[in-house]
Parts: structure tokens; C-alpha cells; sequence
């Protein structure tokens, strides 16, 4: 799928329920009378968690939570149920939004919600996903045509529509999906193995507008076609593959909306890639080539002479591609606002400089480009582009240490938003101190596998001094045979002390896995963030149940949670924890070896949202339990049990 498609206010049918509420009985639940104008006011200051928890209290505060400018790219996500029904028409009372429908097949059931969707939200849906659908093209055309407001259409992965090759195969079937789907923008028809250039047609035909199309993963005939035997550019259509010529065929025809393309995992040549790029009046702003292997470094350059207007470019995991293309990037894109490049090993520092030259970049990732150190990267972003950053991946650039962290953190510290740090394994409580001290605006920090983190870098506190200090002995001591001799003196931190992780009050997630010295020391003080979403404490083996508790008691946004292989946790700290988790979504637990059913029986007690959970070889709990709380939380989906009880099992609800 394209990225960030859409910016979703994702929402689970429980959210729906509690909409409901309960009223007084004046309907007002014992509050003063305000208009319902000024109520809408004070609820543009809440987080929507905030807003969706008021909207419970009363009708007044349910109304004022469905104003307008609230409801804007609304998500609701369940799975085919019976109880679906009931979410689908409460929806239908309410404004404009999109669903996200898992598990549906051929049964009566699945029918029944599609009949239901159709009838209830025809005119107001405007997205429609369902992943992990096995469907008959019969359930889907009896829908499409009630869609008359549909913006987006997510059919990825649905191979039982096209298998058969019949999918709108009739012309009264498409002119009755044309005339719904005419105004459709986004479609994704990723990792669809049967597409063939027949059903391609059939259905691009039905949405002459679009301005995003997704093909990630798709069998395309884009040189030879082995079923044909001749050139994938030939005369006649296929009705097995997806061929260059009519996706060309495409673009041309749609160049004047089309302004997004995902080709991601797909086999494009270089050849095909510049066929592509200099459709006529194709004028493309974002493009994603993720995992296209056979690229090279000129394929680059040809596309950015054709397609100068990209403000997204995505070419994560094309091995083939050097610092060359780097470069091509930074000096043909003036314009890009989004890069990506992870996984390219053979870029080296000599491209990262060339980054100087791209004012208006905002998001940049180079994971796993192992060949990167840290001083070309600071001289790449240093100058006036270094204030429009807020966001930059460096997961596993393990050249990166705290000298060119610091000097980041300074460069980026009035935008940066989002910063990616797992295994940069060099990285010690000086690079903690540093982006405290200047990332203040930070929502999203990943620190995981930093193993060099301790208790005194998320406090904000110097190191302890050693025992042989308070003897007099100040001086650095290497060994027993060189000791002390003038020559070196270890570094100080040039940030004052409490700079900690207190200081990063917008944080929304939160990962420290494997950050394996941190203790109840530093997490039952530090994490206190009430904007906080998303928490691992995963492999974390010296945390408790202080921590467990301090950690929810402090955190009440917390929607996903993981704890897994911290064997300390029992069910003591969760019967503690559990009280404040009223909206978590998502809980692992898996290797905590303490948990028993005590712990399940606490989740079932507080934790009413949750949708997934992990217990696996959590050795305590019974297979028995699992079921109880399966058959008790209505909307869970899915359950990790491998190896409790004996048993190797994982339940999808």
C-alpha cells in the first residue's frame, strides 16, 4: 500500500458502545445546560481519546463529540461478526467515515454485513479495506454499486475476486460500478497474484479519476512474458499476468489525476522503470519502488529527469543502487519533502553530503545503511533544511555515536517530530541527554536494543561516582599496568543534569526494548507521559511490578503495551496495572514466566478493548483460561497461546 495514504482516527466498535452511555435522566447526567456550540469549543482541546471517553457522559457531549471538523478521516476496524450488524447501522446514524472489515468469506454472514454496509453507509462511506477477505465476486458487485461516495477501495490480497478471471466481466456489471466509483481516487490492488490485463481493464475502467494506485507486489509482465511468449509490450491482452502495456496504457490515460504510484516488490527492469517515467504528461509526486532489486544507479537518473516533480520517493531495498543515485536525488529533487533508502547497503558517506542541497526535505530514512557514520549525516543536514526535518530513521547504523547524536540533536531540535534509533549499539546516556535536551518536540522515539543506555541517562543524572574516587583517586584508570599518566581524560556531558526523558512531554511511543541496564530505577520515575500510546519494555529482565504499575498508573493513554520476557512481572503488579488500562488495544506478555490465570481474569475485569494479546510460553496459564477470556472479550481477534499449557496454539478470533 502507498504510504500514509490517509492520516485514519483508527477506532474499534467498542468505541461505539460507549457512545451510548448513560444518560440521567434529563439526558444532561447532572451538568449545566451550555450550547452545544460552546461544548464543541472545549472538545477541540481534548485528545481525541479524551473526546471519545466524553462522549459517554451524556447525549449533549455524544453530539458535540460528532461535529464536523472531529469527523474527518474517520476509521472504524472490527472483524466479521454477528455483533458487526449492530456497529454498521449505529454508523449509518452518524457522519461520513471509512471501515476497515476483516475476516469476511462466503458465508451467509459476510453477506448479511455487505448487505448491511450497502444500505446504511452507501452514501456516506467514503473507504472501504478488507484485509484478509476470501469473497465471491457476486457479494462484492452487489455492493459496489451502492457506493456512491467512495473515495477509497482497498482490494489487496483479495485473489478469490480475480482467480477466476470473471470479475466484472459483464457490461451492465461495470457501467452500474462506473457510475458509483467514478469519483474513487485510491485504489490498492497489492499482492494480488491473479490480476490479469482483462480484470486490470475491467476495473480501471470503473474509475476514471484515480490519483493514488497501489500495485505493490504484483505479478507484472514487465519484459518477457513466458505464458505468451512474446515481449509483455505485445498486441493481444492476457488473461493471466498484468502486462507493461496496459499499465502504460493506464497512465497515459489517467496522467492528468495520477499523482501516486506504489510499484513496490514488483520486477521492473530499468528499462521498464523509464518506460514508465516518460508516460506523456504524467506528472507524478509520489512513487514507491520498495525492494525492486534490479535498479540501478542510471534507471535513477532517467526517472529523475523525467518525473523532477516528486515530493516522495521510496527506494528502500534496491541493493543494486550506490551513493550515485544518492547524489542523482539530491541535486534533481530541490522539491522532495520524503526519502527513503533503507536496506541500500552500498551507500557510503559520499552520497549522505550530498544532502546539503535539498531545503524542503522533512522526512528522512536510512536504516540499515551500515556503510554510514555520523559526520557526513551531520554536514548533510547542517544549514537552514535542518528546520524543516521532523523525521529521520538511522535504525542499525551502527557507525553512529554520540559526539555526531549530540550534534543532530542540535541541528534538528526545533522540528524534529519522529527519530528512529534502534540498534545503534555505540549509543550511550550522553546521545540520551542530548536529544532531551534539544528534541523536545518528539512523539515518536524508538531507542531499542541501545544497550548502552542505563537508569542515569533516562534520569538525567550523572554516572555515581566509583568508590575509588571518594579516596582521592580522580583520574582515569585503564588497566593495572598503564594507569593514570596526564595523557587522556574522559569526556564530560555538555548537558546539565535532569535532562531526562521527563522533558520529552509530547512523547506517543515509546520503544526501549533490549535496552537491558535500565531498571525500576528509571522507569518507575521517568515514564509519566499522559500522551503516551504506545510503550515496549520488552527483554527489559530487571523491570518489576513497580514498574508495571508506576508505568500505567502514569501512562493512562496507553493503548499497546509490551512486556514479553520480563520475567519479574506477576500477577500481583498486573492486578495492580490493570485498573489504569482501560483502553489498551494490544498486550504482550509472552515468556513471563510468573502470570498465572489470575492475570487473565484482571484483564477481563478492566481491559474491555482489548483486541490482541500474547501469552505465549507464559508456562502459569491454563489453555482453559484462554478460552474464558475469549468467550468474555467480544471484540478480541486474536490470541498467542503457543506452548501455554503444553499446547502450541494460536487463536484467531
Amino acid at each position: 500500500m502507498l504510504p500514509n495514504l490517509v492520516q485514519t482516527d483508527c477506532r474499534s466498535p467498542f468505541d461505539l458502545y460507549e457512545m451510548e452511555g448513560d444518560e440521567g435522566d434529563d439526558g444532561s447526567a447532572g451538568t449545566p445546560d451550555l450550547p452545544l456550540e460552546m461544548i464543541v469549543h472545549i472538545f477541540s482541546f481534548l485528545h481525541s481519546w479524551d473526546r471519545r471517553e466524553a462522549s459517554a457522559v451524556c447525549q449533549s457531549w455524544y453530539q458535540a463529540s460528532q461535529d464536523p471538523r472531529f469527523q474527518k478521516n474517520v476509521s472504524f476496524q472490527f472483524p466479521a461478526s454477528a455483533s458487526a450488524v449492530a456497529v454498521i447501522r449505529h454508523l449509518g446514524r452518524g457522519s461520513r467515515c471509512s471501515l476497515v472489515i476483516s475476516q469476511l468469506d462466503g458465508s451467509s454472514l459476510s453477506k448479511t454485513l455487505l448487505t448491511e454496509v450497502g444500505h446504511w453507509l452507501g452514501p456516506t462511506l467514503e473507504g472501504l479495506s478488507l484485509p484478509g477477505a476470501s469473497l465471491t465476486e457476486s457479494s462484492l458487485l452487489a455492493l459496489l454499486p451502492r457506493l456512491s461516495s467512495l473515495r477509497r477501495l482497498d482490494l489487496s490480497g483479495l485473489d478469490s475476486l480475480f482467480m477466476s478471471g470473471a470479475f466484472l466481466s459483464r457490461e451492465e456489471q461495470r457501467e452500474q460500478v462506473r457510475s458509483a466509483l467514478c469519483g474513487l481516487e485510491e485504489l490498492d490492488l497489492s499482492h494480488l497474484r491473479y490480476l490479469s490485463d482483462l480484470t486490470f481493464n475491467r476495473l480501471t475502467y470503473c474509475t476514471p479519476r484515480l490519483r493514488r494506485l497501489a500495485l505493490a507486489g504484483c505479478h507484472i509482465a514487465f519484459e518477457f512474458d513466458p505464458y505468451r511468449g512474446y515481449p509483455a509490450g505485445g498486441a493481444r491482452d492476457s488473461s493471466a499476468l498484468l502486462s507493461l502495456r496496459n499499465l502504460r496504457r493506464l497512465l497515459a490515460e489517467q496522467s492528468s489525476t495520477l499523482t501516486a504510484l506504489d510499484l513496490s516488490r514488483t520486477s521492473i527492469t530499468p528499462q521498464s522503470l523509464r518506460t514508465v517515467a516518460q508516460v506523456e504528461g504524467l506528472r507524478l509526486e509520489e512513487l514507491s519502488l520498495q525492494g525492486c532489486k534490479e535498479l540501478t544507479d542510471y534507471s535513477v537518473e532517467v526517472l529523475l529527469q523525467h518525473q523532477p516533480g516528486l515530493l516522495r520517493l521510496d527506494l528502500s531495498g534496491c541493493t543494486e543502487l550506490t551513493s550515485r543515485a544518492l547524489q542523482a536525488v539530491s541535486r534533481a529533487l530541490k522539491g522532495l519533502q520524503h526519502l527513503s533508502m533503507c536496506r541500500d547497503w552500498r551507500i557510503t558517506d559520499k552520497g549522505v553530503a550530498e544532502l546539503a542541497s535539498m531545503p524542503s526535505l522533512k522526512s528522512l530514512e536510512l536504516s540499515e545503511c551500515t556503510h554510514l557514520t555520523g559526520a557526513p549525516l551531520v554536514k548533510g543536514l547542517s544549514g537552514p533544511r535542518a528546520a524543516h526535518l521532523e523525521s529521520l530513521a538511522l535504525r542499525s547504523c551502527t557507525s553512529i555515536r554520540d559526539v555526531e547524536m549530540s550534534s543532530l540533536a542540535q541541528l534538528c531540535g526545533g522540528s524534529l517530530q519522529q527519530l528512529d534509533l534502534t540498534s545503534c549499539v555505540y549509543l550511550t546516556d550522553l546521545s540520551v541527554n542530548a536529544i532531551a535536551t534539544y528534541l523536545h518536540r518528539l512523539v515518536v522515539l524508538r531507542l531499542g536494543w541501545c544497550k548502552e543506555i542505563t537508569d542515569w541517562g533516562l534520569l538525567g543524572q550523572k554516572t555515581p561516582t566509583r568508590e575509588r574516587e571518594s579516596e582521592g583517586e580522580t583520574g582515569p584508570c585503564f588497566t593495572r599496568t598503564f594507569g593514570n599518566m596526564g595523557f587522556f581524560r574522559p569526556p564530560k556531558s555538555p548537558f546539565p543534569s535532569g535532562a531526562g526523558l521527563l522533558a520529552l512531554s509530547q512523547l506517543q511511543v515509546l520503544d526501549l526494548t533490549a535496552c537491558c541496564l535500565l531498571t525500576d530505577t528509571s522507569i518507575a520515575q521517568v515514564l509519566c507521559h499522559p500522551e503516551l500510546q504506545r510503550l515496549s519494555l520488552s527483554l527489559l529482565t530487571e523491570i518489576s511490578d513497580a514498574s508495571l504499575a508506576a508505568v500505567a498508573r502514569n501512562c493512562p493513554s496507553l493503548t499497546s503495551l509490551s512486556l514479553s520476557h520480563c520475567r519479574r512481572i506477576t500477577d500481583a503488579g498486573v492486578a495492580k496495572a490493570t485498573p489504569y488500562l482501560g483502553r489498551l488495544q494490544h498486550l504482550s506478555l509472552s515468556h513471563c514466566e510468573n502470570l498465572t490465570d489470575r492475570s487473565l481474569l484482571c484483564l477481563v475485569q478492566h481491559c474491555r478493548r482489548l483486541r490482541t494479546l500474547d501469552v505465549s510460553v507464559c508456562k502459569g496459564i491454563s489453555i482453559s483460561a484462554v478460552d474464558r477470556l475469549h468467550s468474555q472479550l467480544t471484540f478480541l481477534e486474536n490470541v498467542n497461546c503457543r506452548f501455554v499449557g503444553g499446547v502450541d496454539l494460536t487463536l484467531t478470533l
